[in-house]
């Protein structure tokens, strides 16, 4: 197996601050490694260091001879490019002029018959065709469609897109991805997951998409007080091993375990983690649990703050409808909230889900019908536009702003700074500039500034980005034990998974379509629901509850299988374990490391075919 990129006794310090040194890290050809880490960490650092384009403090990393290394920063640069055709279509690379002046003349003079049939010509004596296919696919589904249109005049989210679109035309022998999803709708993340999973793609990535993190890698590296921890499997695996190695350390046990036990008993529950999880790993988790549940403090601060009193009316829309410049973004809708509504907002992006927000915010009238808030309703709308703040203020003086004093769920009284804590905001960052704040720390600054507000019918547009995964667990505890209305917008399936129990579905032409059940389980439907070519059996005009079908018993057969299962299990189990520890000894020779990479992607496969079926039979077993 070669090696691409490989670093040694790697330091970097900013402002004599080390984000991290004597790291040594190896990336080779079709591995799909993904970075993770606290902000702060070095993520984005050492992604910059190992891509060529940031020199590192100490240390040195050596590339592959003419390695063509294709590099996604979160913040992309254009250089001398003015328009979209000067930043996709290389110079001197005869077929993609080509395909540039056939896209050009398409879009600009498609009347010139006489030069598109030359261009035309000229692209078939070259075999052009299936490359401009590629190229015109990726740029419509990252909806980039005018390649005259100036770079300065795109939005930050246009110009992600573009960068990665250029990204995935050259496909590079490395990616390297710094938060690849930001600015995505959830159909372009999927069809972006696909794409990095076909073949054997290298990939050294940066997210906080937990389920593309988890769909994409298989392996993961943490940055843990400027160290490097190497774990051999996907995200819930990483997740289980994490929470074995924090338990066995007892500060940061107490610190970090709740949150983790939480998250991984909650992906074990989803449908989508049901062939993944086998009985032994699940013994051994709830072993791990009542060998620790003792060890932490008896009570735990919850990030609950006081919710306004909610009446039995909240808001009513009645036949509401909204378009602009002719086009239809909500036609005829009714929806009367009920305490205890969880609410995902799911569409492509220019559905009108900021549309219907801007509705229910007051920001926006509709064209016809009408909107009735109930007069205890306060709502809390946190978006990208409402984020500003004074540079020059310090960080606690936000909060103190709107009081000094804070009251909890449980009606406990708390000072700003304390809040701040909870918040992961440090007594130095507490009395720190805002204008020292990264994007991630303003956008959760601007979030306290509205729940200390004390709403109860709370609006999320689009709350992830930015946000490493410990900060979204501090968000999520928050937002699963809030008592009141939650409406969120997110290309984050994850979030959207765990936080909401039932979905508006933006499906364009002005339909909004209500599903009962979370977003899993409507695009499990979905599939299967396309191949009799009707919509999934949940999506309604009004939500209702709807009675779980009976399972069979298991026959003799399936009871044989079902106990031989447990014990193929734990064989496997056995084999890869000994296998991983092979993995992990010192002076491991090059082949060998590659056989062992091999026969645990094997076992590991082994192992999800039979838990999957494993489950299947057990659960039939309980019914």
């Amino acid at each position: 197996m070669s090696t691409y990129i490989s670093a040694e006794n790697l330091g970097h310090s900013f402002h004599d601050n080390w984000l991290f040194k004597n790291l040594t890290i190896g990336i080779n050809r079709g591995r799909r490694v993904a970075l993770v880490g606290i902000n702060g960490a070095g993520k984005s650092t050492l992604l910059k260091i190992l891509s060529g384009s940031l020199k590192p403090t100490e240390g040195k990393v050596a590339q592959a001879r003419d390695l063509n290394v294709g590099y996604l920063e979160q913040d992309p640069h254009f250089k001398n490019a003015v328009t979209i055709s000067d930043y996709i279509f290389h110079a001197d690379n005869i077929q993609q002029q080509l395909i540039r002046r056939y896209e050009e003349l398409l879009e600009n003079d498609p009347e010139n018959m006489k030069e598109m049939d030359k261009v035309m010509e000229e692209m078939s004596e070259i075999d052009a065709w299936e490359y401009e296919y590629k190229i015109k696919t990726i740029l419509g589904r990252l909806d980039i469609h005018h390649l005259n249109q100036h770079i300065n005049t795109l939005s930050g989210g246009q110009k992600k897109r573009l960068a990665l679109a250029k990204l995935l035309i050259e496909d590079p022998e490395i990616y390297i991805l710094d938060e690849p999803t930001n600015h995505l709708d959830i159909d372009t993340i999927e069809w972006l997951e696909k794409l990095l999973t076909e073949g054997s793609k290298t990939i050294l990535m940066v997210t906080h998409d937990r389920y593309f993190l988890d769909n994409v890698c298989n392996e993961i590296l943490e940055i843990d007080r400027g160290k490097i921890i190497p774990y051999i499997g996907n995200y819930g695996y990483y997740l289980e091993k994490k929470a074995e190695r924090d338990a066995s350390d007892e500060a940061t046990f107490q610190k970090n375990s709740n949150l983790l036990r939480k998250e991984l008993e909650w992906m074990r529950r989803q449908p989508k983690a049901r062939g993944t999880k086998s009985k032994s790993r699940i013994d051994a988790f709830y072993d791990l649990e009542s060998k620790t549940k003792n060890n932490g403090p008896k009570q735990n601060v919850e990030l609950s703050v006081k919710t306004a009193r909610q009446g039995n009316k909240i808001m009513e829309m009645h036949g509401i409808s909204k378009g602009f410049n002719g086009n239809t973004y909500i036609k005829d809708f009714s929806y009367t909230f009920k305490k205890g509504d969880r609410i995902g907002l799911a569409g492509k992006n220019g559905s009108g889900k900021s549309t219907l927000l801007n509705l229910i915010t007051d920001q926006l009238q509709p064209d016809s019908g009408e909107i009735i808030k109930g007069e205890t309703t306060v709502i809390g709308y946190f978006n990208q536009a409402g984020l500003s703040f004074k540079e020059d203020e310090r960080v606690i003086d936000i909060v103190k702003n709107v009081a000094e004093f804070i009251t909890m769920a449980d009606g406990k009284l708390i000072s700003a700074s304390a809040l701040l804590t909870l918040f992961l905001f440090p007594p130095a960052k507490q009395y720190g500039m805002v204008s020292k704040l990264s994007g991630g720390e303003k956008k959760r600054l601007h979030l306290m500034s509205i729940l200390i507000k004390n709403p109860n019918f709370l609006i999320l547009d689009e709350p992830t980005n930015d946000l490493d995964i410990d900060t979204l667990n501090v968000l999520e505890e928050f937002l699963t034990n809030f008592p009141g209305i939650l409406i969120m917008v997110s290309h984050d399936r994850y979030l959207l998974d765990k936080l909401t129990d039932q979905l508006f579905i933006m499906e364009g032409g002005g339909k909004v379509l209500i599903y009962n059940g979370n977003y899993t389980s409507y695009r499990i439907e979905l599939e299967e629901a396309k191949q009799l070519n009707k919509k999934p059996a949940t999506a309604l005009s009004t939500p209702i509850q709807t009675e779980t079908p009976k399972k069979a018993k298991l026959s003799f057969k399936e009871e044989k299988e079902l106990e031989g299962l447990e014990k193929e299990i734990a064989d496997i189990e056995a084999t890869l374990k000994a296998t991983t520890d092979a993995l992990n000894t010192t002076n491991i020779d090059p082949k060998e490391l590659t056989k062992l990479t091999d026969k645990i992607a094997y076992l590991n496969k082994q192992l999800d075919a039979k838990s999957a079926r494993w489950i299947e039979l057990g659960e039939l077993k309980e019914a």
